[in-house]
Formats: C-alpha cells, structure tokens, sequence
C-alpha cells in the first residue's frame, strides 16, 4: 500500500469546456489533511459539455487517488450538479452523463469512504487553473 494508506486524502477537482461544447478539459490537485499539495494532474478530453468535463475531472481523481494508495478520499468541486449527483440528492437523466456516474460510483466502492463538499470557486483556484491549462491544450488540438 502506498504512503498515504491510513489518512484522508483531499481532491480539488473541475473541468470546463469553453463554448460548452467546445475544447474541454479537467484539472485535479490532491492534497494531504493538512492542506500540503500532493500531486496535480490535468486532462485535455477534446470536445465535450462542461457537465462531462466536470466528470472526467472526477474519475480522473478517483482513479488518481487510488493509485496513490488513499484509502479515504475527500473530494472538494465548484459543481454542485456533480456533488449532489454523486451524493444522491439528485437523478442522473442525462444520458451522456450516466455512464460517467455509474463509473464514478464503481471507482468511489473502492476507498474506505469518499466525501463530496461543494466549494465556491474561489477555493478551487488550483484545480481551475489546472483545467483552463487542460482547455488551452484542447484547443490547440483542435486547431491543427
């Protein structure tokens, strides 16, 4: 098991799309209990909805998390669709976002226990900034 076995991690997570859609990507920064920054990654995913964006920026952090050994992971998102989705406040109906969910929920079966928190935007600057990183590589793509 990795280093980070027996404590909580947190996930800072987003995703966007400029055009919605347009050229979309993610960004996640995972960060110990205390707060010190553990890795980020980010995710240029071609064209997408902002919603799916948000989720890729979820499963991402999902799979991110359990290579990195969490047993327990918090995630923090400015989407409130997605955390009240994932915490079961609110249905699925999209059907471009069921797959994303189902998938998300398989990966969240897999920790000890995962937690969702929506948070304005201005205290997910790094993982914002991580995603427009993700759009602007997405963008170029599309331009070539």
């Amino acid at each position: 098991m990795g280093p980070h076995r027996n404590q909580t991690m947190v996930a800072y997570i987003d995703g966007g799309a400029r055009g919605n859609p347009g050229p979309a990507g993610y960004g996640v920064r995972f960060e110990n209990a205390g707060g010190e920054p553990i890795d980020e990654l980010h995710g240029a995913i071609g064209i997408a909805t902002n919603n799916v964006a948000e989720y890729r920026g979820l499963l991402a952090a999902l799979e991110g998390a359990l290579a990195l050994g969490a047993q327990s992971l918090h995630i923090r998102s400015d989407s409130l669709l997605l955390v009240q989705q994932m915490k079961g406040v609110y249905k699925v109906k999209h059907p471009g976002l069921q797959p994303l969910h189902q998938r998300a929920r398989e990966l969240a079966a897999r920790f000890a226990k995962v937690t969702f928190e929506h948070v304005g935007r201005a205290s997910n600057a790094h993982a914002d900034r991580l995603a427009n990183q993700a759009m602007d590589e997405a963008a170029r793509a599309e331009s070539l």
